[in-house]
């Protein structure tokens, strides 16, 4: 249920406000230089403060690699790497008890598992649970040698325009409602032949990766939607003796890439937490009733996702080389 991959392997536990979240990766090869260092830079972008509207939530967020390592270098053994849970808010979850928030997990979860569903700061459905991924993305990156990986956010509430961006976001926030926006990501540097026709094709599983990520609303590569209006004139890659000469595609030919970039875009929708008043459902009153969420939250938590899409690009590239 939170493990991926066949080879290089990830499993990822605990829950947004349990004492310590963590993953453990195994099929690491031996020899990789690591220290805690090594995670600063992509934590770092990871972080509520490195965006504007991000969450108050305030963690330390310092890796803790309790094996797998030793004397500075992967041993080849199950590496396991452990945050803390420190600046958490229980209180602040009380009300979805009767209410679950629209947009979340909160209802779909407490009936599959009843009282078995965590649902402080949204339990394992929560983004906090990308930090652990995030760091399994580092060492996924030390495996893929000499591979590049670049995300960055293109859109915020349907503008491209950068400048606009924090005029939106402080609107945003003083109507007490939030933004989605777009991420595109470009990998280079790979082999010609990763993934396999069919079930396991690279577009396949960067999909089954990416939509691990909550909020993750759409995926495409290359041309994605448009080349449903595009002749095929228009859309096929002519080859050179190089490659590619173009990359509509986004570098993936028959589930293989290809030897052009892969590129792809992920659409993030809203931050379902809003303070602004919604209608909905109040199960213990079985009353329709208003709800104004209360607690810490992103205005566009898509600010803070382009380390974590790379990070699951890389896993899945690790996994396949």
């Amino acid at each position: 249920m939170n493990t991926f991959g066949r080879i290089f392997r990830i499993s990822i536990f605990g829950e947004s406000h349990s004492p310590r979240i963590g993953v453990t990766i195994d099929g690491v090869p031996e020899g990789i230089e690591l220290e805690p260092a090594d995670f600063e830079e992509d934590i770092a972008r990871r972080s509520a403060s490195s965006v504007p509207g991000g969450s108050p939530r305030a963690e330390k967020d310092v890796p803790e690699i309790v094996s797998g390592l030793f004397d500075g270098h992967t041993t080849g053994a199950p590496l396991t790497i452990l945050f803390s849970n420190d600046d958490i808010c229980p209180q602040d979850y009380g009300q979805f008890d009767a209410i679950p928030r629209p947009g979340h997990a909160d209802y779909a979860a407490s009936v599959k598992w009843d009282w078995a569903n965590d649902p402080r700061g949204g339990g394992q459905f929560s983004g906090r649970m990308t930090l652990p991924v995030v760091a399994a993305g580092v060492v996924a990156k030390k495996v893929l040698e000499g591979i590049s990986f670049d995300a960055s956010v293109i859109e915020v509430g349907g503008c491209g325009n950068r400048l606009k961006w924090p005029e939106m976001i402080d609107r945003a926030r003083e109507e007490g409602d939030s933004l989605g926006g777009i991420v595109q990501c470009v990998v280079t540097g790979l082999p010609i032949g990763l993934g396999e026709p069919f079930w396991d094709s690279v577009e396949s599983l960067v999909s089954h990766a990416v939509f691990s990520i909550p909020g993750v609303r759409g995926i495409e590569f290359g041309d994605g939607f448009r080349s449903a209006a595009m002749k095929g004139s228009e859309h096929n890659d002519p080859f050179g003796p190089e490659g590619p000469l173009k990359n509509g595609s986004g570098g993936v030919n028959g589930g293989l890439t290809n030897g052009a970039p892969l590129s792809f875009k992920v659409a993030f929708k809203p931050t379902s937490s809003i303070s602004r008043p919604q209608k909905t459902y109040n199960f213990k009153t079985e009353k329709m009733d208003t709800l104004q969420i209360k607690g810490r939250h992103d205005v566009c938590f898509a600010l803070r996702t382009p380390v974590i899409v790379e990070a699951m690009a890389a896993i899945v590239l690790a996994d396949l080389v």
